[in-house]
């Protein structure tokens, strides 16, 4: 039997079936996880994060061929590129989302644009500013989500950013995985749920087999919040703020509490570099 749309403001707001968003997840949401969780009734975003304009024209084209259904980009406020997110606005998207960082800049060229603008928010202070900048929807994001998040755990701070920013709808994020999580997100005031590492696993997602089955063979105990993969990954390393919740390594395990050896410890890096190619 299909399941029965469930009705909120943000269901409302961006014509879907049910309260569900896709997290734009860097390097795991292209256009065909986007496109799936679009036809099935929720928000799909593409991860835009920090991609370039050859990446983003590829997965846009895919989700726009692939769906007719509403469907949005996700970028990086403290990385993206004003050209970046111009040439996504070209692609017509129901909904851009902004995370991480000092969002004004962009956020002034997708509300110019007339596109909704969804922003994710870590603390207080950037769900005051969420609200100073008229976001449509806004992402309280808590630590138990995986990859990158702030210091507020996502049980006692949905409620204070559905209260601080009514009648904006809000979305909960961190931690949440099934129905049990999207039905006490709602309890706590949210308008539907944003999903990031559940929907990593399925066919369409941009990850590599060896990622996915260490994914669901993993548990919650196996994660942990760190920078040191950040430090070691090929591109400028993310904020000291936003610390990433991934599972554990022996890389991590051997550079932990050693954040400053790391950083000018080009071979280490090198190493590392090489498991992530060779997915080992």
């Amino acid at each position: 039997m299909e399941a029965m749309p469930l009705r909120t403001s943000f269901t409302e707001m961006m014509g879907i079936s049910h309260p569900i968003a896709l997290a734009p997840m860097g390097g795991s949401a292209g256009g065909a996880l986007a496109a799936a969780v679009s036809n099935g009734g929720g928000l799909g975003l593409v991860g835009g994060g920090r991609e370039d304009l050859t990446w983003v024209e590829r997965e846009l084209s895919i989700v726009t061929d692939a769906t007719d259904k509403p469907w949005g980009i996700g970028f990086q406020s403290w990385s993206a590129t004003d050209e970046v997110v111009a040439r996504g606005l070209e692609f017509r998207p129901h909904a851009v989302m902004l995370s991480f960082g000092d969002p004004r800049r962009l956020a002034q060229l997708v509300v110019d644009s007339g596109v909704p603008l969804i922003l994710q928010v870590t603390d207080l202070e950037e769900a005051e500013v969420a609200v100073e900048l008229g976001a449509s929807v806004i992402v309280a994001q808590g630590t138990e989500a995986g990859g990158h998040s702030g210091r507020r755990a996502t049980l006692p701070f949905v409620p204070v950013v559905v209260d601080l920013a009514a009648p904006t709808p809000i979305l909960a994020a961190g931690g949440i995985a099934d129905g049990r999580g999207v039905a006490a997100a709602l309890t706590l005031g949210a308008a539907g749920a944003l999903l990031g590492t559940r929907f990593q696993v399925t066919p369409e997602a941009l990850v590599s087999a060896a990622v996915a089955k260490a994914i669901l063979d993993g548990h919650g105990e196996g994660t942990e919040r760190s920078r040191v993969l950040d430090i070691a990954g090929r591109r400028a390393p993310w904020p000291e703020r936003y610390l990433a919740r991934t599972l554990r390594n022996g890389f991590l395990d051997q550079w932990r509490g050693r954040e400053q050896e790391l950083e000018m410890n080009s071979a280490a890096k090198a190493q590392f570099q090489d498991a992530v190619d060779t997915g080992t």
